[in-house]
């Protein structure tokens, strides 16, 4: 077999494996509620807005 078809069958694998990745974040991130979205929004942000002030003080 010639390297450009190697090379080729390679190219085609690769797009095929990101193409499954994609779709199981898709599907991941689609099977959130709105409410539990919400929920680990807030979380998130709470946990952030603990970390940039440790000594409790407001800026």
């Amino acid at each position: 077999m010639r390297w450009w078809k190697m090379l080729g069958l390679a190219g085609i694998a690769g797009v095929a494996a990101t193409g499954v990745v994609i779709a199981r974040a898709e599907r991941r991130r689609r099977a959130y509620t709105p409410e539990e979205i919400r929920t680990r929004l807030r979380a998130r942000v709470e946990a952030a807005s603990e970390s940039a002030q440790p000594d409790g003080r407001s800026s």
